[in-house]
């Protein structure tokens, strides 16, 4: 069992756990995620490890209620016990060699973004982060960032927090204005991670997209989270997360995204109604 030692809420959807795992924590790198389940007869989540303590033996997971699994996670407390919380699952992201990078972070991708731009920023790398919200009162990890970046451009779409626009607006003046990255990592909304690659497929640069696609076993056998990529069929779970931004097929990921949407708000509602009952 897998003691919650600490729960706080980021935002009015986003909700951050540490979780006492001492094996997980052992083996744990950026870019890396675990699979969890509430209980016996849970559901299998993937969740982006966030960070680690491999002293303390704790790993930080940040999760968005959307569907059933986070409603249900959301209600759980410290002290309580989650029934499996399995890894790390996935390639760590190769942050060797590269001098100068760019990390640009939508939303709830800014939690997976953190702990690649923590990694970069401790190993010496010249760490310019971008991270855009919808507006100020959904903003996570603000002083983490400041804490883990050489600069720290900061985007909202109505202007409440940081520039208003958005981030590719954001990272075009950048390159615009002479600076120039080894590689620039994206994490972020599908459409978004799109059009940073489109850009910077414009100006040459390397680029990195974190996928996160409908996921069930993590290891590769259920082919839930395939994805196309320079014409070959990939795994998200175990070729990835992280993958040639250049080479993937957004427009088939996107489409995917959403085959179970429906369901996902359906089994979200249904949830909802059952711990209002129970509050009655």
């Amino acid at each position: 069992m897998y003691r919650i030692l600490e729960k706080r809420k980021l935002n009015p959807t986003v909700t951050l756990m540490k979780i006492d795992a001492p094996a997980v924590a052992k083996k744990a790198n950026p870019g890396q995620f675990i699979i969890l389940r509430t209980d016996a007869d849970g559901e299998r989540i993937p969740l982006t490890i966030a960070d680690y303590d491999r002293t303390a033996g704790s790993v930080t997971i940040i999760f968005q209620i959307v569907g059933a699994t986070t409603e249900q996670l959301n209600h759980m407390e410290a002290g309580e016990c989650l029934h499996d919380f399995v890894g790390p699952l996935g390639r760590a992201t190769e942050t060797d060699g590269k001098k100068k990078v760019a990390v640009v972070g939508g939303g709830v991708g800014c939690a997976i973004a953190y702990p690649v731009a923590k990694k970069f920023f401790e190993q010496g790398t010249e760490v310019h982060t971008i991270a855009g919200f919808r507006n100020s009162e959904l903003v996570i990890l603000e002083d983490e960032f400041a804490a883990a970046s050489t600069r720290f451009v900061k985007m909202s779409d109505d202007g409440s927090w940081g520039e208003k626009g958005l981030v590719t607006d954001a990272l075009r003046k950048l390159i615009e204005s002479g600076e120039q990255y080894d590689e620039v990592i994206t994490i972020g909304p599908l459409p978004m991670m799109k059009f940073v690659c489109k850009l910077t497929k414009e100006f040459g640069i390397k680029t990195v997209a974190s996928m996160n696609p409908i996921m069930i076993d993590g290891t590769g056998m259920c082919g839930g989270c395939r994805l196309t990529v320079g014409g070959e069929t990939k795994f998200a779970c175990v070729d990835g997360p992280e993958f040639d931004g250049h080479l993937i097929d957004f427009d088939e990921a996107i489409a995917r995204s959403s085959m179970y949407k429906p369901f996902e708000r359906a089994a979200h509602e249904a949830t909802c109604n059952l711990f209002a009952k129970e509050v009655k």
